[in-house]
């Protein structure tokens, strides 16, 4: 799918939502909820089934006393399946696996970056795009939570689309930082933020989904591999995209990175995948520690 063609889709998607401008928004417990989210997480309710998270947006800096910058398009794709999972008293659960990339594009021409120069320095450095093998959802979800209370979903309904939306805020240990971060800061502060859209029979009837669209934001902060050590300011990245059970639906130049670069991407890990979940943070550690072992 073309650049042209994905955003068409969307703007009509947008047209339609927006014609009703108050949601109906209804609740949902048991059964019900719990295939909901399986849905919404997985794109239908049977394992083993390789569904293909594609999206695009732009990346801006956000420094004060100055004007944002566009500094990067990006493009990239989540790989994932999911697997069924039971316990004796939470019932029938699922777990989700996945692998992703996602590329950092000229913010003019889409070109891939492996070389940025700094506006701020004027010095050129090595680009690290994300590819975090696994992405895997930490506990599976269940019928039933750990109160015992049966599952619940929520969903934004605007005629025959059906809509989710939830803020995801972070806050943990840079794992580039040492062991005095309580002390002198250096903690990862960002905020995911996710709008997802689905044809309401579908997410609320069938048994699987055919495409969704979502809406992706990030507020975070410098890319570790920008080298921008403890100037002010922060990242912004603005992004649309859409799942489909069509690997050919991955565009250029994602399609011939994946290819060349990064060919197991293409399938999800195991359902019983049980490694710990990679960041950007962690890769372009281990990515620092083979380009510079002794540590300069």
């Amino acid at each position: 799918m073309s650049y042209r063609s994905f955003a068409s889709s969307v703007a009509i998607l947008c047209v339609s939502v927006c014609c009703s401008a108050v949601a109906d928004t209804q609740n949902y417990t048991g059964r019900q909820a719990f295939e909901i989210q399986r849905k919404s997480t997985c794109g239908s309710l049977l394992d083993e089934k390789v569904r293909f998270g594609i999206f695009e947006g732009r990346a801006y800096s956000r420094v004060p006393g100055e004007k944002d910058r566009h500094i990067f398009n990006v493009l990239g794709v989540n790989t994932r399946q999911c697997g069924s999972v039971s316990d004796a008293d939470r019932g029938e659960g699922f777990r989700s696996v996945s692998r992703e990339v996602m590329l950092y594009l000229h913010p003019e021409t889409n070109e891939v970056l492996d070389t940025w120069e700094s506006p701020w320095t004027g010095e050129a450095v090595e680009v690290v795009h994300v590819a975090n093998d696994p992405v895997n959802m930490r506990a599976p979800r269940y019928e039933k939570g750990e109160d015992g209370k049966p599952a619940s979903a929520s969903l934004r309904l605007y005629g025959d689309i059906a809509m989710t939306s939830f803020e995801v805020p972070l806050f943990y240990d840079n794992p580039l930082g040492g062991g005095y971060q309580k002390y002198v800061g250096g903690y990862y502060h960002a905020m995911e933020i996710f709008n997802t859209t689905y044809v309401a029979d579908e997410i609320l009837n069938a048994e699987s989904l055919g495409r969704s669209y979502i809406s992706w934001s990030r507020i975070a902060q410098w890319l570790p591999w920008m080298q921008m050590g403890s100037k002010p300011g922060l990242m912004v990245v603005n992004a649309t995209g859409f799942s489909s059970w069509n690997k050919a639906d991955i565009p250029e130049p994602l399609m011939s990175v994946l290819k060349e670069r990064y060919p197991t991407y293409f399938e999800p890990p195991p359902a019983d995948d049980s490694r710990p979940n990679e960041t950007s943070w962690t890769v372009f550690q281990k990515h620092i520690e083979v380009a510079a072992p002794t540590g300069h």
